[in-house]
């Protein structure tokens, strides 16, 4: 049976090769599993790799790596702790891996005149506003000096609750940074499929998703790939919050021959992510959105997944009818509509405890219910506010 569309938003499969012949600076995530065997990092695999993406920049296009394989190089240099379990000992083995990465990435594209320059980044680095316009800062230099970032998590300092789920959520945070046309992730498995394709012989491979919604993050799980921490689950959650922002992603197969180079040229391989907006969005919303760690949730009324929808409108608390959680003042949460389905992601100007005493109410009437100074009209303005549909 040939690959399928779901079709749920309104766009066309053909715009899928549009929108690739338009792709001026593309995020490239490669996987664990891409470039590592069971003796640790597949030098092949990396040259190739980087031939196409050198190919790339020969065609006019800037290109931004986010790799995975740190631990796994280490662990190649270290097989008698090839099984690490505790984060220190994944910590250990990124250290001594991550040099082996980046001078083998070096050596690749050392022959094709082009340069590369590592950046590490953690969640917790980015959460403070100036740290993030740094990293975004000095990504767009290495770019104007037509150097090729070379991102991954800082694992070796990263611990585990800020961690980064994976690349993959980190890979969405970089297309933002860098501002680019396009997040292309280069996996172990060659698309997004109607079932998991290594239990079922019938799985049918999706060509185009063209809106990323509850039906389709419930045909993928949560397992992760042979090297990495991440699933194909893990990788529609970055698709909903790209093409949230009107950006477009695409799933294939890392070890697909030429891939890159039958990608941008038209090819259909793996699963096209079509944006969900009409016009691309970069800066402080994104940030909120990939950056911030979400800490509670409110549900809103219909009226008011309308009001943030369909009219641009900031969330005000009459259309708030619950609050889970435990947030304060600043935090970023997670709008949600009668259904829990997540319509929007921004910053709450009341912490829980002050949101459960005025839910449901006017805003002229929050005066009356919270003793403080500088009180707002809003739950969440539309300028601190990224909408997910």
């Amino acid at each position: 049976m040939s690959g399928e569309t779901i079709e749920n938003y309104g766009e066309t499969a053909l715009d899928a090769g549009r929108i690739l012949k338009d792709v001026e600076k593309v995020v490239i995530k490669v996987g664990s599993a891409v470039l590592t065997d069971s003796h640790g990092l597949d030098r092949s695999i990396v040259y190739d790799l980087c031939s196409q993406m050198a190919a790339l920049t020969r065609d006019g296009r800037q290109v931004i790596i986010v790799s995975s394989g740190a631990v796994s190089a280490g662990m190649g240099k270290m097989p008698d702790k090839a099984s690490p379990r505790t984060v220190p000992e994944k910590q250990a083995l990124a250290a001594i891996g991550q040099g082996l990465l980046m001078r083998i990435y070096e050596e690749a594209f050392e022959s094709y005149d082009l340069k590369v320059a590592q950046v590490l980044l953690t969640r917790d680095g980015l959460v403070p506003r100036r740290r993030y316009v740094n990293a975004k800062n000095t990504i767009k230099t290495l770019m104007d000096w037509r150097v090729i970032p070379i991102i991954n998590e800082n694992d070796t300092v990263a611990t585990e609750e800020l961690q980064f789920t994976d690349n993959d959520a980190l890979s969405g945070l970089v297309v933002n940074l860098a501002e680019a046309d396009i997040l292309v992730c280069l996996s172990d498995i060659d698309g997004l499929y109607d079932k998991d394709p290594r239990y079922y012989e019938d799985a049918v491979k999706i060509d185009v998703v063209e809106r990323v919604d509850d039906k389709v993050l419930a045909s993928a799980g949560d397992e992760p790939g042979r090297a990495g921490r991440g699933g194909m689950k893990s990788k529609l959650k970055t698709a909903h919050m790209v093409t949230s922002c009107g950006l477009p992603m695409v799933v294939a197969g890392g070890r697909t021959p030429k891939v890159l180079e039958r990608l941008f040229a038209g090819e259909s391989l793996g699963t096209f992510f079509l944006p969900g907006r009409h016009k691309k969005i970069y800066g402080r919303r994104p940030w909120i959105a990939f950056a911030l760690e979400r800490k509670g949730a409110v549900r809103i009324d219909p009226g008011a997944v309308t009001a943030l929808i369909e009219n641009g409108r900031s969330l005000l608390p009459v259309g708030v009818t619950e609050v889970s959680g435990q947030f304060e003042q600043g935090d970023c949460i997670v709008c949600k509509d009668m259904y829990g389905r997540e319509v929007a992601i921004g910053l709450t100007n009341y912490s829980a405890e002050e949101l459960r005493k005025i839910t449901g109410c006017q805003s002229s009437d929050i005066g009356s219910l919270i003793d403080r100074d500088s009180l707002k009209e809003e739950v969440i303005h539309r300028d601190n506010m990224i909408t997910l549909k």
